[in-house]
């Protein structure tokens, strides 16, 4: 191959002890409460959806203390916290920007000309991006980005965790092994909501089971998150890109 692309394939390979290794976490909490007032500042002139005014707002209390952080807004602080760092940050899947479940709201609308506004734009290089019904496309997509740019954190999310049924030659293939045939690591990391009781039975699983049978020689660390302040750690200490191939994160929303 190319002499330019001996980086790519020339990884070295992730000791067991770098891999579990502690890696700090912590944010001031100053810092949070600025990211979380320029995370939430909307123009005056900007008119909100109502429904999407009383999320922000409620987010504006949990900035106060007033109530607990949610999962939503706790990754949309961790987000910021990498970009304050000069991490960039992409984040693609269905209907992402919304979150499936009106849940994330990273990206909101004015309801009477349509106008986006980018909520994370403002604290540093972060892009949520809403992809295409095609997972294999996508996911071999960002597995090619996270690659070629290995200063950003890259995450592809799945409507539901089920979905990721429709990149699973993209996981097999390249995801899982790529270390093994090229010596070749991702610093993906894909999000496989689970949990969803009452959506159907193939939807209310991320199919751990499936990931943690592809696990082996420190190839991919497979992660449970139960609450929003775990979530919000484990994507912080994805910049320290130890891990030999990809993050699997089966996340409840």
């Amino acid at each position: 191959y190319p002499k330019e692309y001996k980086t790519i394939f020339s990884s070295p390979k992730v000791s067991r002890s770098e891999a579990i290794r502690r890696v700090e976490t912590q944010v001031p909490i100053e810092t949070l409460k600025s990211l979380g007032e320029a995370i939430l500042e909307v123009p005056k002139d900007f008119a909100l959806n109502p429904k999407v005014k009383r999320i922000l707002d409620g987010r504006k209390r949990m900035l106060s203390g007033a109530s607990k952080v949610d999962w939503s807004f706790a990754e949309l602080l961790a987000f910021g916290s990498l970009a304050k760092e000069d991490f960039s940050i992409r984040l693609s899947g269905q209907d992402c920007r919304r979150g499936t479940f009106s849940s994330r709201h990273s990206v909101v609308f004015d309801s009477q000309t349509e106008q986006p506004l980018e909520l994370l734009s403002r604290v540093g290089d972060v892009k949520i991006i809403n992809s295409p019904l095609s997972e294999q496309g996508c996911l071999g997509f960002e597995f090619g980005y996270s690659i070629a740019d290995s200063n950003s954190l890259v995450l592809w999310e799945a409507q539901f965790g089920d979905f990721a049924n429709g990149a699973q030659i993209i996981i097999d293939q390249f995801i899982v092994a790529s270390e093994a045939k090229w010596q070749q690591k991702s610093g993906l990391v894909m999000l496989l909501p689970h949990g969803h009781e009452g959506m159907g039975p193939e939807h209310s699983s991320g199919r751990p089971e499936r990931y943690l049978q592809m696990c082996g020689n420190l190839n991919i660390p497979v992660k449970d998150t139960k609450t929003s302040g775990i979530y919000n750690n484990m994507v912080l200490a994805e910049k320290i890109k130890l891990h030999s191939s990809y993050g699997s994160i089966i996340s409840n929303e």
